[in-house]
């Protein structure tokens, strides 16, 4: 699959591995940052007095329709980082069966990211639940797992991000964008 360099990066990886405590850094920073779309649904739907995911398919279907107004929102003309994205939520309508291979195809082409993506491995020390987030961490490291392979199977070359304080994983993240545009 052909894909166009360009300045918007994913986060991926399982839950409760950084990703967000690293976007806030760089939004503080002046970065264009995406939260997690998953989340915020799960929040919305505690609130409204709803279980926090409907059903698969339908969950899926909506983590999608958001993420590809989240993709059409950021600007192209600066650095951008997406916790998960569209790429994500295609690999839930696979797994739901929702999207052929050559639906999911044409959404990668039309929604193309940087070719590297930043995986947040499972990190057990930090690991913590909350409002949103229900899954042990046996489950963070299972997703992990899934998404590392999905974000291959889709072209993407991963660049986990070594373990450290938010800086430190920040400064990573920064000085990896910075060689990629001097290249």
């Amino acid at each position: 699959m052909e894909k166009s360099t360009n300045d918007r990066f994913i986060f991926a990886g399982g839950p409760g591995a950084g990703k967000t405590t690293v976007l806030d850094v760089l939004q503080a920073r002046g970065f264009y940052c995406v939260p997690d779309v998953a989340r915020a649904i799960i929040k919305a739907r505690l609130e409204s007095g709803l279980s926090p995911r409907p059903e698969p398919s339908e969950f899926a279907n909506g983590i999608f329709d958001t993420d590809v107004a989240n993709y059409q929102a950021a600007p192209s003309s600066e650095v951008c980082f997406f916790d998960r994205g569209v790429v994500d939520s295609l690999g839930m309508l696979r797994h739901c069966n929702v999207l052929s291979e050559d639906e999911i195809d044409l959404n990668l082409r039309r929604y193309p990211y940087n070719e590297v993506v930043f995986l947040f491995p499972p990190w057990e020390e930090i690991y913590r639940t909350d409002g949103e987030r229900d899954q042990t961490f046996a489950e963070s490291v299972r997703v992990f797992g899934s998404v590392k392979s999905w974000y291959s199977r889709c072209g993407y070359q991963n660049q986990e991000v070594p373990f450290g304080t938010s800086e430190e994983r920040v400064t990573f993240v920064e000085n990896y964008v910075a060689m990629a545009a001097n290249l």
